[in-house]
Order: C-alpha cells, then sequence, then structure tokens
C-alpha cells in the first residue's frame, strides 16, 4: 500500500546533478478554486520524488483543490485505486492507453486486463473510464485493430458502469468520433488534452462532450488549439496539466505538476477576454458536472 507522504518517482527532469532544471516556480494563486482533471501521479524516473499529499498541498496552496489521477496500464490503474483511498483530494480514472493496448493483446493479456480494469473501476472513487482511445502517432499496423477493439471495450465499461469516458486522441480526431458515434458514447465524455482544432471544437460543442485543455493550448505552435477555445461552448470547458508532460509556456521543457494549472487558465481567459474569477467557477462547476463531487 502506497503512503501518501512517501516521494513518488516522476518521469521528469529534475534537479539530479547533471545541470537539468526542476520544477518551475508557482505562479500567483486563482482566485476562485479549480481541478486539474488529467494527472498522473506515479510516472517512474530516478530524477524526481514527490509525495502526492505533498503535490496536492502545492495544488492546492494555488487554487487548485483537486485533481483526477489517470492511470494507462494496469500497475498505473492499480496504483490510482490506492491513491483515491489515501487522499480525498483525489478522483480517479482507469484504463489501458490505447498504445499500450496492442502490447497485452500481443501477449495474449488484453482480455483479462480489461476484465482487471473493470473490476478496478468498481471503486467508489474511480468515477472515469481512461485514458482510452486512438493514437495514429506512435502505433500501426495491426496494433491499430487492437486499439479500435480495446477502444470499444473501454466504451462499453464506461456506459455499464455509468463512468465517465476519457479520451486520448493523437492523429485520430474523425476516427475516434466515428467509434463513439458507432458505440454511442457515454453520457459524459472528456477529450482530454484536446488536440483538435475548430471542426473538432463544433462536433464537442454539438454532442455535449467536454474538451479538456492542457499546457499546449500556450504553445506557440498552438493555433488550432486557440481557435477550439475561441468557438468551445463555456460550459464544455476544463483544464488538465497531463503532468508531468506539456508544462505551459513560459516554462516547457520543465517538470509539470497540478500547481501549474494557474499558468493555463489565465492563458484561457487572457485568449478569450473572459473575466478570471468567472471563468474558474465555470472550469470548477463544468468538472463537477463531468466527474462527480470530490466530497
Amino acid at each position: 500500500m502506497i503512503n501518501p507522504r512517501t516521494p513518488v518517482p516522476f518521469r521528469a527532469p529534475g534537479s539530479d546533478g547533471t545541470g537539468r532544471q526542476g520544477y518551475p516556480p508557482a505562479p500567483e494563486p486563482l482566485p476562485v478554486p479549480v481541478m486539474d482533471n488529467h494527472t498522473h501521479l506515479d510516472f517512474p524516473s530516478a530524477d524526481l520524488k514527490v509525495s502526492i499529499a505533498d503535490a496536492l498541498d502545492a495544488a492546492a496552496a494555488v487554487g487548485v483543490q483537486g485533481a483526477v489521477q489517470v492511470g494507462c496500464d494496469l500497475e498505473s490503474s492499480r496504483f490510482t485505486v490506492q491513491a483515491v483511498e489515501l487522499d480525498p483530494r483525489l478522483l480517479g480514472a482507469v484504463a489501458l492507453h490505447p498504445n499500450d493496448a496492442p502490447e497485452y493483446a500481443a501477449r495474449g493479456e488484453l482480455e483479462d486486463a480489461l476484465a482487471e480494469i473493470e473490476a478496478l473501476a468498481a471503486h467508489p472513487r474511480i468515477r472515469a473510464i481512461g485514458e482510452t482511445g486512438l493514437d495514429f502517432f506512435r502505433t500501426e499496423g495491426e496494433g491499430l485493430a487492437h486499439q479500435r477493439y480495446s477502444f470499444r471495450r473501454h466504451i462499453d465499461i464506461a456506459k455499464r458502469l455509468g463512468l465517465t469516458l476519457q479520451i486520448h486522441d493523437r492523429d485520430a480526431h474523425d476516427d475516434v468520433v466515428q467509434v463513439l458515434r458507432e458505440e454511442g458514447a457515454p453520457e459524459r465524455v472528456v477529450f482530454h488534452c484536446f488536440s483538435g482544432g475548430d471542426e473538432l471544437a463544433r462536433i464537442c460543442n454539438r454532442e455535449g462532450w467536454y474538451m479538456s485543455f492542457a499546457g499546449t493550448l500556450t504553445f506557440k505552435n498552438a493555433a488550432n488549439l486557440r481557435a477550439a477555445l475561441a468557438i468551445a461552448e463555456p460550459d464544455r470547458i476544463l483544464v488538465e496539466t497531463d503532468a508531468p508532460f506539456l508544462t505551459p509556456h513560459p516554462h516547457r521543457g520543465r517538470p509539470n505538476a497540478s500547481y501549474m494549472v494557474p499558468y493555463t487558465v489565465r492563458a484561457m481567459a487572457e485568449l478569450t477576454g473572459w473575466e478570471l474569477s468567472e471563468l474558474c467557477s465555470r472550469i470548477a462547476g463544468n468538472t463537477v458536472r463531468a466527474y462527480g463531487s470530490w466530497d
């Protein structure tokens, strides 16, 4: 059993004597608390070690009052169930990442792995099946068939258990939408680290799907994300870190964590012209509607 005060190694560069930089400075606190709806507190590395409790304390100090810890395989999904039992500031999501599904299939373990994901998802603080979906950037050939099969099975699990579906969509927008429509989407769908443009945003608006914006929104080459945010329905917008990845500007390349959410939220307010407190309140309400209460 993990201990909330025991440092957990993160897969991110740190101050390890090699000259690499550690965590960026804390941003100014938000005027209204929000939640980070996608983070990974367990990614292994020898570089940085921060406990779950310390990571959440740092987030709370800048107005990020809770987070959704996300599993990507059986090991991280098991960790997620343990983590949500230890700290009430966490909810959880469990799944097999689309790039991992072909590996389970190649070992003849996919069905057993999916069965365990469903069993883990029965925990009351597991509120989503994710991250699942399609990734055409890293997987090709026969692996794509396993990805599609796994995605469809995850959709079925989410619907039968009444859970939110958290989607990983990389270079696969049209195919993700097609599968959702063929299978029938769950009541609540979140496009984690939204990576589409205004076309996908219009589809999400029509379908009532949530768009979760990460630090990528602040990158100079992210005109498509800014165009999507400009037309996104206010009640469909969420925020996330995908920590330890995708650290927002001006700290891109350094490790990410939930306390970095305010950088992205302020960028969202600046891009849209929304008043910051109002935007924070909107994001917090949307997040509770997507995942339920943290209480």
